[in-house]
């Protein structure tokens, strides 16, 4: 067959084929045998992660997994906030094409090529869902996805709703990737969350990441930003300020309420962090994995 499968092909044109094989067959009855045997039409599913060479091994996965979970029980217990981050997929922002559909009496007209010279500019939206309080902040960024961006993002979190929500709190769990911004290999992302969280605001911060090929399992990816991308389904995303509005409108049945802001701060990428400043942060590793289990205690003064 040389690769060439009957994938592609509908039940009307393996039906024509076969019929010059000498088989006697129609379309409905090609349609019927196919899914005895297991077939349907399918679409393609994002499960594999991208430049993932060397994934790890189930039964590691399944200790990081049954470790968060554990993690989890003990900071909820306690009353302690417990947010899951990530950066949603960038958006071009103008009068570009956004999949979806909505309803209205006239389509949007927009632009027939989605070149970036056209953009107004590019939004960066990273999250923090809080997974107790069953709400969302999102911080759009304007240029780059940076660990300072990043924490920055959660530190704006911190102070507008994380501080009111948890008066009492001394001690707060993030849930994360092990890529990007919030990458477990980022010594920007341990040195700021040091610089800007903990020594600031006296928090002890423990931070568990997904395993590489697990991020899916991020609760933020289907407890907030499927429902971002629903709200703006089907409706361009013509400047800043819309990007803003269906943000923060976005809400669900079971209580879901997200706020929103803009940061316009240029971050630059490939920032180093010396060794020196490395070994003074109050870094504690866990038994458990500890490339992915790690505590930051405020600096004593």
């Amino acid at each position: 067959m040389h690769g060439l499968k009957w994938t592609r092909k509908t039940t009307r044109k393996i039906a024509r084929q076969l019929r010059l094989l000498g088989i006697r067959i129609g379309a409905k009855t090609v349609g019927r045998l196919l899914k005895e045997m297991g077939f349907s039409l399918r679409v393609n599913q994002k499960t594999l992660e991208s430049g993932n060479k060397n994934p790890p091994p189930r039964r590691v996965r399944n200790r990081q997994f049954r470790y968060i979970n554990r993690k989890r029980k003990e900071f909820a217990s306690a009353g302690n906030p417990i947010i899951s981050v990530d950066t949603k997929k960038k958006e071009k922002v103008g009068n570009f094409k956004n999949p979806g559909v909505s309803w209205q009496q006239d389509p949007d007209q927009v632009n027939d090529h989605d070149f970036l010279n056209d953009a107004v500019g590019m939004a960066v939206p990273y999250g923090i869902l809080d997974t107790e309080a069953n709400s969302g902040f999102v911080a759009v960024g304007t240029n780059y996805e940076t660990p300072l961006f990043a924490v920055d993002s959660i530190a704006q979190w911190w102070k507008r709703c994380g501080r009111s929500t948890y008066p009492k709190a001394d001690e707060l769990l993030i849930l994360a990737d092990c890529g990007g911004g919030n990458s477990a290999r980022a010594h920007a992302w341990k040195y700021h969350l040091q610089h800007q969280l903990c020594d600031p605001h006296g928090l002890k911060i423990t931070v568990c990441h997904y395993p590489p090929g697990a991020s899916k399992w991020n609760p933020i990816e289907h407890h907030l930003f499927s429902y971002i991308s629903n709200n703006w389904a089907g409706k361009p995303l013509q400047s800043y300020e819309t990007v803003l509005k269906y943000i923060q409108t976005t809400k669900t049945s079971t209580g879901l309420r997200v706020r929103t802001c803009l940061v316009r701060k240029n971050y630059a990428k490939g920032e180093k962090i010396s060794a020196s400043d490395l070994a003074r942060l109050a870094l504690s590793q866990h038994k458990t994995l500890p490339k992915w289990n790690y505590t930051l205690a405020p600096s004593k003064m």
